[in-house]
């Protein structure tokens, strides 16, 4: 994934290369219109937890036996935040990657609902959940880069600011997809007007 949303130089981390056994999970990447603008929540992993503690991610987590990855990011969603009654609907998938770290594939789902859910986060795993406006990630100067190790050696890692916080890593990659789909939208449409 030669992007600029992608680590630099990837010291042979390739996120697009799934092998057979990696372990299956999804996320869910939510749009909400709220105080006229679209919002999409993120959440703070617990810095305590195995799986990349301590760091900026969607909700979401492994996909469970006998459902789908689409049902996987759904209920993932609605068990990280407390959401009930949540019936989004799904507008598609984005390429799913694989996190060497941790050994996932990960499917990552867009959806949207037409107003704001009551979220309730699980203390047990999230220590804050980010309501990020989209316009936010679609302004060039709440991105940048930082330095990082990986196996003793530096490289650049990509990451949207919010806050004091830096969506970096895996959460990034997915970002920038998504990002990127939503500026070729919005060219298109400013074309066609």
């Amino acid at each position: 994934m030669g992007t600029k949303y992608a680590p630099r130089p990837s010291l042979g981390r390739d996120y697009s290369k799934i092998p057979a056994d990696a372990r299956p999970a999804a996320v869910l990447i939510l749009l909400y219109w709220h105080e006229g603008q679209w919002w999409l929540p993120l959440t703070l992993r617990r810095g305590d937890l195995p799986d990349h503690g301590g760091q900026v991610s969607f909700p979401g987590g492994a996909i469970e036996a006998g459902e789908t990855s689409r049902e996987a990011a759904i209920r993932e969603f609605c068990e990280e935040l407390g959401v009930e009654h949540f019936r989004p609907q799904i507008l598609g998938r984005l390429s799913s990657i694989y996190i060497q770290r941790s050994r996932f594939r990960v499917d990552p789902w867009v959806a949207v609902v037409k107003e704001r859910p009551t979220m309730c986060p699980q203390p047990c795993e999230v220590a804050e959940v980010l309501e990020v406006p989209l316009n936010h990630l679609l302004d060039p100067q709440n991105f940048g880069s930082h330095t990082r190790e990986y196996h003793g050696q530096a490289y650049e890692a990509p990451h949207f600011t919010f806050g004091q916080h830096r969506i970096w890593g895996a959460t990034c990659l997915i970002l920038g997809e998504f990002v990127t789909l939503v500026e070729e939208f919005l060219l298109e449409k400013s074309a066609a007007d």
